[in-house]
């Protein structure tokens, strides 16, 4: 009996010390833990004071961004800067993103829940493996727990890469709102300038004879030449700053926006010289009725007709691409 209630005690005694080391071993595996994450906390905000992107290779990525324990939010953006890779929009979406992460770098808003990152395809080409990218530029967000959801890549082929949409998007995505600054640009203002020079000069030399002042045709071609520009779309380029161009879908060039509610800086251009083509034709059709020649006043109607038929049909053509569903076409699909 005595032996029996030794045994019980002994295994009881065992039982105690099993658990109290178990318990020490958790506790030090969870204070390692901690320590772990607050170390890489301290290294991204070491990197941070140096620059605002952080550029991350494939082991960097592991480390900060897939492993574990990460209580931060990450947008990483896998880029090809490199200019054998023939990435036309990948400058322009690093400048919008370094806009970004510096608006938030030097805002009230700053903490330690966010970071920026950039994985160059040179860098790291086994982390575009690793995500099966095989495009550029792809902006992600990496949550602080989980993996990354559909949502929480950016589809910058429907709203574009400026710096104000992708603030908008890393608010829908972590509630954090970052106000965009911009760094001054004068190169407006200094244009303004030097136009405002060269008119007022213009108009010194010739203050003893401006008859040209009352000429119709020139002011008909300034008013006409503003209306191209505000047709075409340059207040959208003001006040939106659309990129230049963008990657289409299947990895090249687009040079027209494929939503109706966004445009590109060369869509401007395109637009513009198709509705100067448009006006000319018509000028020349109309020109043909007031000339007494019949052959010359035959071919400019034919001329005329031709510029207002293929343009027409071009820029219809464009307008069925970014409405989707427009039934009408002509001459082009």
């Amino acid at each position: 009996m005595k032996i029996l209630i030794k045994i019980a005690v002994l295994t009881a005694i065992s039982l105690c010390l099993f658990q109290f080391v178990n318990s020490q071993s958790s506790k030090n595996a969870r204070s390692q833990g901690q320590q772990s994450l607050s170390e890489k906390v301290q290294q991204l905000l070491d990197m941070n004071t140096k620059r605002p992107v952080l550029r991350f290779n494939g082991n960097k990525f592991r480390d900060f961004v897939k492993s574990a324990p990460r209580n931060y939010s990450i947008i990483v953006m896998f880029t090809a800067m490199a200019p054998a890779r023939q990435c036309v929009i990948c400058r322009h979406a690093h400048d919008e993103y370094t806009i970004v992460a510096n608006s938030y770098r030097y805002s009230q808003t700053y903490s330690n829940k966010l970071f920026f990152a950039m994985v160059d395809f040179d860098e790291g080409s086994d982390v575009f493996q690793m995500l099966r990218l095989n495009t550029a530029p792809v902006f992600i967000h990496f949550p602080p727990k989980g993996k990354p959801k559909p949502a929480d890549t950016m589809d910058i082929q429907r709203v574009g890469v400026s710096a104000e949409v992708i603030g908008k998007w890393i608010q829908e995505r972590t509630d954090i709102q970052i106000r965009i600054f911009r760094p001054p640009n004068y190169s407006a203002t200094v244009a303004i300038l030097m136009l405002s020079l060269f008119v007022g000069g213009f108009l010194y030399l010739r203050r003893n004879n401006l008859d040209f002042l009352y000429n119709k045709q020139m002011w008909a071609l300034i008013a006409v030449v503003f209306c191209f520009a505000m047709v075409s779309g340059q207040m959208w380029n003001h006040i939106r700053s659309p990129p230049f161009v963008h990657k289409s879908q299947n990895g090249g060039i687009a040079y027209i926006h494929g939503s109706s509610q966004g445009q590109l800086v060369i869509e401007t251009y395109i637009v513009m010289f198709l509705n100067a083509m448009i006006v000319l034709g018509m000028v020349l059709l109309t020109e043909a009725g007031w000339q007494n020649d019949h052959r010359k006043s035959k071919v400019t109607a034919i001329v005329g007709l031709f510029l207002v038929v293929v343009f027409f049909s071009l820029i219809l053509s464009i307008f069925r691409s970014k409405a989707q569903g427009y039934p009408y076409s002509f001459l082009f699909k």
